[in-house]
């Protein structure tokens, strides 16, 4: 279902905003709109350019008189957010960033990928709750609050990473403690956070900016898409997420309105990147890269990470150009070649892009010395700029004493010497990963199976073998299901598109009889295996179900009694027949689903919990589900995955 759109045509409030020639926009109607803009729309005509940069210009300084000229900027707290040019979001738990084998953060194993494939970050987001939260009462802060954290973030800030910490307004459902102000500042001081990505907000009411003030003087707050003209003023940086542009790329209204503002664009969904990075590279802000959204795989293709290793090195190393500089938009306007031009102590850095499928030889025009950022040699007079890519030259004006040509600023040599070995990369296909499940390790502990010493199984129900044909209910979430993406270069899924009831159908083999517990194992058994591998509990109810244990820890349980976890379609099967049961209160159920693409795991939960957590349709399922109804969830380490929502039962093979 599309809700009456097309998901892959950007919606009205994601296109550009025309810039009216020959009107007033400095006050009035015209200026209302243009304050309201994403980007400006910029002229097919070259004719209509020099009017067309007046109007921009006019409209600043009006819009500067109305909402005042930021002076946050001015503080030399806040002076980093102007050069985090490229920030990674990244889930706790990416396989990358943390070592499910050794039970640890590994920030160095992501920074290094990063390096080597993007140029390095200047930030990363560390998510945290979303999409898990809601399986149980832990809320947002918990989530963060675990082992070794502090120190990874230590490691990124030492490494010259900036740190954020996200924040969910929405989490109102599950237990409360402080406020949402005092909690994200205790936070924020806790993990020595640098700024904080305001998920789902445009902007940050002024209170909690003031509560995050104390907290760390010059932190940066990013909204999540379009920030007002007038919160320009208190938050340094914003996400340019789903910015349509137009035909000739235009300009960016914030980074118009104020040179120091960081803006990140990002169309999450999107296998194809290069509009974004030509808007940034023109604009001279930065992008977010997104390779794993919420448990799902988009990551960047080898032609768009090289378009950013091509990137960063100048904006990195001529940052002063793009903040401080004369800054004249659509400098070159020659279709499919399009560029801006930054001036600064009588240097011009040109950044061009290429809008068609094929190589352009750019001619420079022949006034001034040019030299070439990403090619060989000291001066050109033309440069190629590769098929829907970018490129860099600098100019320099002669010298004011004789006439010559000036020499190299020592800006310029150090950024050409970092490009040395950047080359454009034709290659766009999508780097897929597929999904695969992983086999539970070897349980090299006390094993009791059914029936020795005393313990038994209990009633089973039993899954005959054949092939089954089932079929899956779920919800549209994010996190998609067992392999892809759940939107393939789409702009902004909306219900109910997002969040809908959904079907998949599975053909599974069973190859021998399967018994599965006809109910799950209680805390009275649970802790006779606590016991026996000497860690002793009180917990000893006979019905109620056992929880608060990790998906590892059942599978150990599972081993010990001689069996294992039910696959989910064991579960589902077996749970058609009459005798299967549930403990009171209903929890999910561990099964034996763990599955992995390389950077996420997730496992699949069956049968739904008792616990809801109301108050947004972000968190987790609750309620008893049918038997048909499958949750994805991402598997956090650290003990992170024990919930009092989750319990498990047992099965056992009967092979020959």
């Amino acid at each position: 279902m599309s809700g009456g759109f097309d998901p892959l045509v950007p919606r009205e409030i994601d296109r550009p905003t025309p810039v009216p020639l020959g009107v007033d926009v400095r006050s009035g109607d015209a200026a209302v709109v243009l304050d309201d803009a994403k980007i400006f729309v910029a002229p097919t005509d070259p004719a209509d350019l020099e009017a067309w940069r007046a109007q921009l210009t006019a409209w600043r300084e009006g819009a500067r008189e109305r909402h005042g000229a930021p002076t946050r900027y001015d503080q030399s707290e806040s002076a980093w957010a102007s050069r985090c040019f490229t920030v990674a979001q990244v889930w706790l738990w990416d396989e990358l960033f943390f070592d499910f084998d050794e039970q640890r953060f590994t920030p160095e194993r992501f920074l290094a990928d990063a390096q080597r494939r993007f140029g390095g970050l200047d930030g990363i987001v560390l998510w945290h709750a979303y999409p898990v939260i809601g399986i149980d009462d832990r809320n947002q802060w918990d989530f963060y609050a675990v082992p070794g954290l502090v120190e990874a973030a230590e490691a990124l800030r030492a490494a010259g990473v900036a740190v954020f910490v996200d924040y969910n307004p929405w989490d109102v459902g599950t237990r409360r403690s402080g406020s949402d102000a005092a909690e994200l500042a205790a936070t924020v001081r806790r993990l020595g956070a640098d700024g904080v990505f305001l998920d789902t907000l445009r902007k940050a009411d002024p209170d909690l900016v003031a509560a995050l003030d104390a907290a760390r003087p010059g932190i940066g707050l990013e909204g999540e898409s379009k920030l007002a003209t007038e919160r320009i003023a208190d938050h340094t940086l914003s996400w340019a997420q789903w910015f349509a542009d137009s035909d000739v790329p235009g300009v960016l209204r914030a980074r118009w309105f104020e040179r120091r503002h960081m803006q990140h664009h990002i169309r999450r969904w999107h296998r194809d990147h290069a509009e974004e990075l030509r808007s940034a590279w023109l604009n001279g802000v930065g992008v977010m890269v997104w390779e794993v959204v919420f448990g799902v795989w988009v990551g960047w293709n080898d032609r768009d990470a090289a378009t950013l290793r091509r990137m960063l090195p100048v904006q990195r190393g001529m940052h002063r150009w793009l903040v401080e500089g004369e800054w004249t938009p659509l400098a070159v306007h020659d279709a499919p070649v399009f560029g801006s031009a930054f001036e600064l102590d009588g240097v011009t850095l040109l950044c061009l892009v290429n809008t068609s499928g094929a190589d352009v030889d750019f001619g420079l025009e022949t006034r001034g010395r040019w030299v070439p950022l990403h090619e060989p040699g000291d001066q050109v007079s033309s440069v190629t700029v590769p098929a829907g890519g970018v490129a860099a030259v600098v100019r320099l004006a002669a010298d004011a004493a004789d006439g010559a040509d000036a020499a190299v600023p020592a800006v310029v040599a150090e950024v050409k010497a970092a490009l040395r070995d950047e080359r454009p990369v034709a290659d766009a296909s999508f780097p897929h990963r597929r999904a695969r499940r992983l086999t539970a390790p070897a349980w090299t502990g006390p094993v009791r199976g059914p029936g020795a010493a005393g313990v038994e199984s209990g009633p089973t129900v039993t899954v005959v073998p054949g092939t089954h044909v089932l079929t899956v209910r779920f919800r549209a979430r994010e996190t998609g299901m067992y392999d892809g993406a759940p939107y393939v270069d789409e702009w902004k899924p909306l219900p109910p598109r997002l969040h809908d009831q959904r079907t998949l159908e599975r053909v599974v083999e069973v190859r021998h009889p399967v018994r599965v517990g006809a109910s799950e194992v209680t805390e009275a058994e649970y802790a006779g295996f606590l016991d026996a591998i000497g860690e002793h509990t009180d917990d000893r109810d006979a019905e109620r179900p056992a929880t608060g244990m990790t998906f590892a820890r059942a599978r150990e349980y599972a081993a010990w009694a001689g069996g294992r976890l039910p696959t989910e379609d064991e579960w589902q099967l077996a749970a058609s027949d009459p005798s299967f049961g549930r403990r009171a209160p209903e929890v999910w159920n561990w099964t034996e689903s763990e599955h992995s693409d390389g950077r996420t795991r997730f496992v699949m939960l069956k049968g739904g919990s008792a616990h809801r957590s109301e108050g947004s349709d972000w968190y987790v399922d609750g309620g008893v589900q049918r038997p048909e109804f499958a949750l994805k969830l991402l598997l956090p380490g650290l003990g992170q995955d024990a919930s009092p929502s989750i319990g498990f039962r047992v099965c056992w093979e009967e092979r020959p």
